[in-house]
């Protein structure tokens, strides 16, 4: 009988060492991965916004959608690692904002709090409600109408140091700060006429983006405002021979069926550079098709062009 209780506890004992051993096993079982934020590894790799994406349809070109959003078409391309330029697929997303730019919101810039210099308003003569002493000069000995002697002779010179201490309300004068033709808001900007034939098109929503003025075979073709040119090309079908500037973060400017092109892409223009001649490549009759888009939407140019 005692040997089977020795028999019956040395198996519960067995059982136990089993179960401590499957347990050390278990708990060696790789933690599943997680961020340091706190977000499994997956959440991560999350899908860009869906504003952020554009779905490329018929008939599009890379060309035509970076215009389409305001963009230089060289960005759009290094956004999407796209090699072939002339190579996209209907069904394709494409991502038409910077990658890590902020959308939908305006950022507020934080502007430093200026105050002005503190001004540490001692007695001079080390004396104060709570502690006082004999004057220093110690000629009078010491009573409370000594005191108040010493301390009006003092106050002119407290007032002194506080008038020193103060800004001079004269060197705070901000001087006036004009607009440029290149604040990042674009609506400063001063656009002049790109070219000085009749107008003998108008802006229609959805019919028509833009102007066309009429003129002679090899006019000069002017930048309506200083800026970039982001793009000389044939390629968008309807344009011809067309040129891109970028003027701000807002604002582009498009002129097509130009016979010749003198600038080239990534040239710096000012307001009334010459930037083409007029022709009628991809048009019925020699005329400039003129084009103002604010962040790629177009807008009417009669609305910014001055009147004449």
């Amino acid at each position: 009988m005692k040997d089977q209780c020795i028999f019956v506890r040395w198996g519960t004992a067995c059982a136990f060492l089993a179960l401590l051993v499957l347990g050390g096993c278990a708990s060696k079982s790789p933690a599943p991965v997680v961020e340091r934020g706190g977000q499994p590894a997956a959440a991560v790799a999350a899908t860009i916004p869906g504003r952020d994406i554009y779905t490329v349809k018929k008939g599009d070109t890379l060309y035509s959608i970076a215009l389409d959003h305001g963009l230089d078409y060289k960005e759009l391309a290094a956004w999407n690692n796209i090699e072939n330029l002339n190579r996209i697929q209907i069904g394709q997303s494409l991502r038409v904002k910077a990658p890590g730019s902020a959308t939908g919101t305006d950022t507020a810039v934080a502007k430093p709090v200026v105050t002005a210099p503190s001004v540490e308003k001692r007695s001079l003569d080390g004396n104060s409600d709570t502690f006082k002493r004999e004057p220093k000069a110690g000629k009078e000995p010491y009573s409370d109408q000594a005191l108040a002697q010493a301390q009006g002779q003092q106050k002119p010179v407290e007032a002194a140091v506080v008038a020193a201490a103060k800004p001079d309300s004269k060197a705070e004068a901000k001087p006036d700060v004009k607009p440029t033709e290149s604040a990042p808001g674009g609506d400063e900007i001063v656009w002049i006429w790109p070219a000085n034939g009749k107008m003998i098109g108008s802006f229609s929503e959805g019919v028509s983006k833009g102007v066309d003025i009429a003129g002679k075979q090899g006019d000069p073709v002017l930048a309506a405002g200083g800026g970039k040119v982001i793009l000389v090309s044939s390629a968008l079908r309807g344009y011809g021979n067309m040129v891109v500037i970028n003027h701000s973060s807002a604002w582009l400017t498009v002129y097509a069926h130009n016979s010749k092109v003198v600038v080239k892409e990534g040239q710096v223009v000012t307001k009334g550079q010459k930037i083409a001649e007029m022709g009628n490549t991809d048009a019925d009759q020699v005329k400039l098709h003129f084009e103002v888009r604010r962040q790629g939407k177009p807008v009417d140019p009669l609305k910014y062009l001055p009147q004449r």
